[in-house]
């Protein structure tokens, strides 16, 4: 005969055995005197839908229902009690012991964030030991959630129709080996949404891989190089590119001017308030990442053609000899929240073309919009947290 429990506020009291047959034996619940155990509705439920408990009583003097009851009325009081009973569940049948993540449960006792819902202990380690391998979030698939934080958790994203997907989110760091030093000037032309530099020495591109060579049959033309917005900016902070002309957007030269007919004081802030013309205080974002990226030994270029910010390489040698990328990188502002789908996208394209995919998180730009002549100042100043992201079988 399977004993009955009784639900207490938000608990599930079960007396007899409970503590050798649940707690001891198999991690379920809380010891309370004796041989009673405390159980959360979700262990509750999992043991009910297993057959461990013939039944919960809802009120002191009711009859026990059994799990479709329990689980209904679980639902209706408990916040997200079916996805969360859907994860644990799962993870209970990977093999895994879990207790709720919050007082006075024994996952209570681990350093975790209060958003994460279980902590899922290590294979052969019960609530005693406490030797945490997950501390899982439980997300549904039309949820939201910041992505400030969210290093050291395990999501588990629950779809519509309650698959299960499992992330694992770690503080991402991204240092490189590319031994390159830009030379000591450059002079460029300041275009609508680039800058070309007519004649850049060859280990411009080829040792520091900076900017894409302006190539073609039959060229009469040698040296000339374009770089990005974010790459020239990042050149010009650093005291390296002047410019000797800016084309407004409208196709009008000047000495430096910009588009809207101001003239920023030097070229980086010239150029800092073209990128912003172009793609708005995104531009500061990004400016700040790729100049933490270069700091770091890193080489970032476009990720464009995976829907990224950035791909990186690590150790450039020369561009004939290139390797593999290894981090898309796609840039958001620190207060960003993340979408379970937009998550799910990014890490299964990074992950379909053998690269990691790493967020890199910065409150750059958010300002009331930088001067253009401390923006230089600002990117270089701006912290950035890096979160890297990848799918988990637990």
């Amino acid at each position: 005969m399977q004993p009955t429990g009784h639900l207490r506020g938000d608990a599930v009291r079960v007396a007899g055995d409970a503590r050798q047959r649940f707690y001891d034996s198999r991690g379920y619940g809380r010891p309370l005197d004796g041989n009673e155990i405390a159980l959360s509705r979700v262990e509750a439920a999992h043991l009910l839908f297993r057959g461990d408990l013939s039944g919960v009583a809802l009120s002191p003097d009711a009859d026990p229902v059994g799990f479709e009851r329990f689980f209904v009325e679980s639902a209706a009081a408990a916040d997200r009690f079916a996805v969360r009973y859907l994860v644990y569940s799962d993870l209970r049948d990977r093999g895994f012991y879990l207790s709720p993540a919050r007082d006075p449960w024994p996952g209570g006792t681990a350093a975790v964030p209060d958003a994460v819902d279980f902590v899922a202990y290590e294979r052969g380690s019960t609530p005693d030991t406490g030797n945490v391998e997950y501390p899982v979030q439980v997300v549904g698939e039309r949820e939201s959630l910041p992505a400030s934080g969210l290093a050291g958790r395990t999501l588990a994203v629950v779809d519509e129709e309650s698959d299960i997907t499992y992330f694992a989110a770690t503080a991402g760091r991204i240092e490189g080996a590319t031994d390159y030093e830009p030379p000591e000037r450059l002079d460029g032309v300041l275009l609508s949404d680039r800058v070309v530099v007519w004649d850049a020495p060859d280990p411009l591109y080829e040792r520091g891989f900076y900017g894409q060579p302006l190539t073609g049959r039959a060229a009469a033309v040698e040296g000339a190089l374009q770089l990005s917005l974010v790459e020239a900016a990042s050149l010009a902070a650093d005291g390296v590119l002047s410019l000797s002309a800016s084309v407004g957007a409208a196709g009008a030269s000047s000495g430096g001017g910009t588009a809207d007919g101001t003239a920023p004081d030097g070229p980086a802030a010239a150029v800092v308030a073209r990128g912003r013309d172009v793609e708005g205080e995104r531009f500061d974002r990004r400016l700040a990442v790729y100049r933490r990226l270069r700091a770091a030994d890193a080489v970032p270029k476009t990720g464009f053609k995976f829907g990224a910010d950035f791909r990186t390489y690590l150790d450039v040698e020369t561009v004939e000899d290139l390797p593999h990328s290894e981090h898309l990188v796609r840039v958001v502002d620190a207060d960003h929240r993340f979408s379970p789908r937009e998550l799910s996208l990014d890490v299964r394209l990074a992950g379909g073309v053998r690269k990691e995919m790493v967020f890199a998180l910065t409150a750059a730009g958010n300002e009331d919009r930088v001067a253009a002549g401390d923006a230089s100042e600002a990117a270089a100043a701006a912290e950035v947290e890096w979160l890297s992201i990848v799918r988990l079988t637990p």
